[in-house]
């Protein structure tokens, strides 16, 4: 089969490999639609990150080269021996979190902060870039009748936002800021009008995505290339936000949400960085604000899907491009990389 396949920084290839082969407790899954996350690009261009390199991963027992894609739909087409949620010819998304089921977290519940915390598509075991993959029956969700193969290759990275506004101090009422209006930022509005913020306000160097910001719920998206991001803020709010929600991975950026936010407000950070970033700790300390980041998700597709029935995180609002596997390399990371004006590329692994 066909398949992306991350070999280091700056180098990932198409290629033809073995297609996966179902085992006990297996799903077997004819991938349609995936989508390039903000963590794939992380990979492509600075990783490896969660890729693993010099070891296999604790949980996959791979390492690079991997076959990638983490933000996927599909159908199933075979099962192995005991699975019993699913079955041939089943629409699905995968809840790609590779877990140990052992650490204290895992043991509690928090699959999502696991001392070897991995992703099917990041972290070895195959991934969504590709014809085909094979998961363990736990991570498989039953799609609902009448959400699209494109609405579920966007299930999981709507799950990051509406996980980062749930674990938020955030209450209906509040008044919120998004820094980044990229991908992961518009979703991130789109949970803030879910969870009824009163007032959502966007920071945004791209006219595109600005533009998309504003459709999907900002009041006013502010751009920091033209305004004080922070006393725009205030005054807009009357002295700060409730809630930030940085989701930029740029290192100025972090200071700023920190002080849009009010006295006792909070920022959380979902952002995935490849550098450090400096801030004053007297700006909390003083305020007695918090600072919070947020990883994945845990428990929450189906509380995604639902929204996504209900009308928010819509493919057709926020996919701007689409493309084959043949042209990933090309047409999507190394677009994405020089052209900021996308929201989200989709790729489609079925040759049509």
């Amino acid at each position: 089969m066909k398949a992306l396949r991350w070999y280091e920084a700056n180098d990932i290839r198409v290629e033809t490999i073995d297609e996966p082969v179902t085992a006990p407790g297996k799903v077997k899954i004819q991938v349609e639609w995936t989508g390039i996350c903000g963590s794939d690009l992380h990979e492509y261009a600075a990783g490896p990150i969660f890729v693993p390199v010099k070891e296999p991963h604790y949980v996959s027992q791979d390492r690079a080269p991997i076959v990638t894609g983490h933000e996927f739909s599909g159908r199933v087409i075979e099962v192995g021996t005991g699975v019993t949620r699913v079955q041939p010819g089943d629409p699905v998304v995968v809840e790609p979190i590779l877990s140990c089921g052992e650490c204290a977290a895992c043991k509690k519940g928090k699959y999502n902060l696991c001392k070897h915390l991995g992703f099917h598509g990041l972290s070895g075991g195959g991934g969504g870039f590709a014809e085909y993959t094979v998961v363990d029956e736990h991570m498989v969700h039953k799609m609902p009748d009448g959400l699209s193969f494109e609405q579920g290759a966007l299930v999981e990275p709507a799950a990051v936002a509406l996980h980062a506004v749930r674990l938020s101090k955030l209450k209906a009422g509040d008044k919120a800021a998004v820094f980044g209006a990229g991908p992961m930022g518009l979703l991130v509005i789109e949970a803030l009008r879910a969870a009824d913020a009163s007032e959502i306000y966007g920071v945004e160097l791209s006219p595109e995505r600005a533009a998309k910001a504003r459709e999907l719920g900002a009041r006013v998206v502010i751009n920091p290339k033209e305004e004080n991001v922070v006393e725009r803020l205030q005054e807009l709010t009357n002295g700060g936000v409730d809630v930030a929600f940085e989701v930029t991975d740029v290192p100025v950026v972090l200071q700023q949400a920190i002080d849009a936010t009010i006295f006792e407000g909070e920022t959380v950070i979902v952002s995935i960085w490849e550098s450090e970033a400096s801030v004053q700790p007297n700006n909390v300390v003083l305020q007695e604000r918090t600072v919070k980041g947020i990883i994945a998700y845990r428990d929450i597709f189906p509380a995604v899907m639902e929204l996504m029935q209900q009308g928010y995180f819509q493919a057709e609002k926020l996919v701007t491009k689409r493309i084959s596997l043949d042209d990933m390399v090309t047409e999507g990371f190394k677009a994405l990389v020089k052209e900021k004006n996308h929201i989200k590329i989709l790729v489609k692994s079925q040759s049509v």
